[in-house]
């Protein structure tokens, strides 16, 4: 059974949860990461559906909380298959001018460093995979030629400026991983699932179901899939 993590997971109704959700009912086990709560009853609730489940709980923008995750689950599982960086604060949605500066390193911190953080402490255990797997969870926001989302076009008349870089740089991150990890055989690819109506809403957005298939898809490609790449739905993005 291969082993998948899924940070920023720890809410019903998430693109994190109903990634893992999709992952477990593929057949692997799936751990639940983050900081909140109710990852306990989360995790049994995944129990309760039959699929194989554990938690750990993980704050990705603290080293200590990581390093202690990554040592945790290689106790229990002895490696990780698949890395899933979701965690993410979409807070910084102001214009280059408006943009709380404050807010703006707390965004840059989960999202960039905080991914980064948590790909540092797992590589080790990705390594001892047959199939290792790491997936970004971008956006078009952070791409200059996305059609829909990208600098060049817009992003719909959204400003979003500070969260758009955030991901312009987890996009640079992916490329630079994916080409160090490319002798370890270890598959690296960000990934936008659109706008999503995450928790059942209502508000604008597709449903999270069809969503958290670009990541699911992105976790299970053969060994011979892309690396490097940028995709929704399964389908190449310019960057």
């Amino acid at each position: 059974m291969q082993i998948a993590l899924i940070t920023g997971s720890g809410r019903k109704g998430g693109l994190g949860y109903e990634t893992a959700r999709q992952l477990g009912e593929a057949g692997y086990h799936v751990i639940l990461a983050a900081r909140r709560p109710e990852l306990a009853q989360l995790t049994q609730k995944l129990i309760d559906q039959g699929i194989s489940a554990s938690y750990v709980v993980m704050d990705t923008t603290d080293e200590a909380s990581v390093k202690a995750a990554a040592t945790e689950v290689n106790r229990r599982f002895g490696r990780l298959d698949v890395l899933i960086n979701n965690a993410a604060s979409m807070r910084a949605g102001d214009s280059v001018e408006q943009q709380n500066l404050a807010e703006m390193r707390m965004v840059l911190d989960t999202n960039v460093i905080g991914t980064w953080n948590v790909t540092q402490k797992f590589i080790p255990l990705l390594r001892k995979s047959e199939h290792g797997r790491i997936v970004n969870v971008s956006s078009g926001a952070g791409s200059y030629g996305d059609p829909q989302y990208g600098f060049l076009h817009g992003a719909m008349g959204i400003p979003a400026s500070g969260y758009g870089i955030s991901k312009l740089a987890l996009n640079g991150l992916t490329i630079k991983t994916a080409k160090e990890l490319a002798a370890d055989h270890i598959l690296v690819n960000a990934v936008c699932p659109d706008i999503t109506d995450t928790f059942g809403s209502g508000m604008f957005g597709r449903p999270v179901e069809v969503s958290a298939k670009s990541v699911t898809w992105a976790a299970t490609l053969p060994d011979d899939g892309p690396t490097g790449g940028f995709f929704r739905d399964g389908q190449p993005l310019p960057w």
